[in-house]
């Protein structure tokens, strides 16, 4: 078709690297994107991965990014919301790394699978741990702000992937190095998080033992 990106075997991990970390921000919002790229013929997807642009995944696909839309600009909330998806968001991209890898030897798709969960648990995680700290704060703007950055980033990189894939593949690149920087920053919030639910809990469970 007209304008339509064939995937080389290069192009494929570039494009990749891009999902899988546009998945971790939001899985919903790239697999709905992937699909309507598939769909317009401006994305060569591999033949494992053509059900992603039927309409009804993609359908499916952009219902549920409608709900995650709203979910996830709600303080606290949207903590509860990002640790569920820890189990949705990953898997999927490292499943998505392999089916698109089908013509390389089994090892290398489960290299590419894990290379693809990787990056994505690598988003997931920049991502909860930035709410994490900013979750605290009285106003709501600043999860609002950082949930629609972060839905406009999974689909940009998506769309950006499809016609300059080793330009989304550096800018991932980028991202995975200042994240690495961030590592003990990362590590804290995420401690002060899981103190702060215990607390909670414990503080619960003496109401109910006091009532």
């Amino acid at each position: 078709m007209l304008g339509e990106m064939s995937l080389v075997p290069d192009n494929l991990l570039a494009l990749l690297v891009a999902t899988s970390f546009a998945a971790g921000l939001n899985v919903y919002a790239t697999v709905a994107t992937l699909g309507l790229l598939a769909q317009a013929g401006w994305l060569a997807l591999p033949p494992p991965l053509h059900i992603l642009s039927s309409w009804y995944v993609i359908a499916a696909s952009a219902l549920l990014f409608v709900v995650e839309f709203f979910a996830d600009k709600i303080p606290a909330f949207d903590l509860i919301w990002n640790a569920l998806h820890t189990f949705i968001r990953i898997p999927i991209a490292a499943l998505l790394a392999y089916r698109a890898t089908a013509q390389l030897s089994p090892s290398e798709q489960i290299i590419c699978a894990v290379a693809g969960g990787v990056i994505a648990l690598a988003a997931h995680g920049g991502k909860t741990a930035v709410r994490a700290a900013v979750t605290p704060s009285p106003e709501p703007f600043s999860n609002i702000g950082l949930s629609l950055g972060e839905d406009v980033m999974a689909v940009g990189l998506t769309w950006l992937a499809s016609k300059h894939p080793y330009i989304a593949a550096a800018i991932v690149a980028w991202l995975l190095i200042v994240l690495i920087f961030l590592t003990r920053w990362i590590w804290r919030a995420l401690k002060a998080l899981f103190r702060g639910a215990e607390k909670d809990l414990a503080g619960t469970e003496n109401l109910k033992n006091t009532a």
